[in-house]
């Protein structure tokens, strides 16, 4: 089983974007830095969640992504489905080709468990990650972090000009 780079970047961006919500509209720039992921890997991510309508793109200064609904409505499973991934559990990828001949003889045990999956994904709100205390924790040391290399970068520039 496997859950691909796309749709776990996918709801890394989300969950930042849903932590920093409360500041107004949130730049790509600011969650690549966060966390990470190379700007237009985002892009194209947001691109994706932006046709889904999980997010919208305010335009000009100050503009970036905002959730395009309460962080309550938005749940994992539409995250990971929006970017056309899925959590699959067969070798196959659910087509019933795994044995010469048709499905093998556990075919359907690996489709009930992605099932399984994809529900218990669905019952994960952005708003159920944010309040966990674990997520608070490193997003504060992110925070930090990144805060921590924006004053750095301003003294290099400041001297520079100096």
């Amino acid at each position: 089983m496997r859950l691909t780079t796309k749709g776990r970047y996918a709801v890394t961006a989300m969950l930042d974007l849903a932590l920093h919500a409360q500041a107004g509209p949130v730049s790509l720039a600011d969650i690549s830095e966060r966390q990470g992921i190379s700007l237009s890997y985002l892009e194209q991510l947001f691109a994706k969640l932006r046709r889904r309508d999980l997010v919208s793109s305010v335009r000009g200064p100050g503009g970036g992504y905002q959730l395009s609904r309460e962080m309550q409505g938005i749940h994992v499973a539409e995250v990971i489905d929006a970017v056309n991934e899925s959590v699959d559990a067969t070798r196959c990828g659910g087509h019933g080709t795994c044995h010469p001949g048709g499905t093998c003889l556990t075919h359907h045990l690996w489709c009930d468990l992605s099932q399984q999956i994809h529900d218990f994904l669905s019952d994960i709100s952005l708003a159920d990650l944010v309040s966990r205390r674990e997520v608070q924790e490193v997003a504060a040391r992110q925070d930090r972090r990144a805060g921590e290399s924006r004053r750095a970068l301003e003294t290099i520039l400041t001297s520079a000009v100096d």
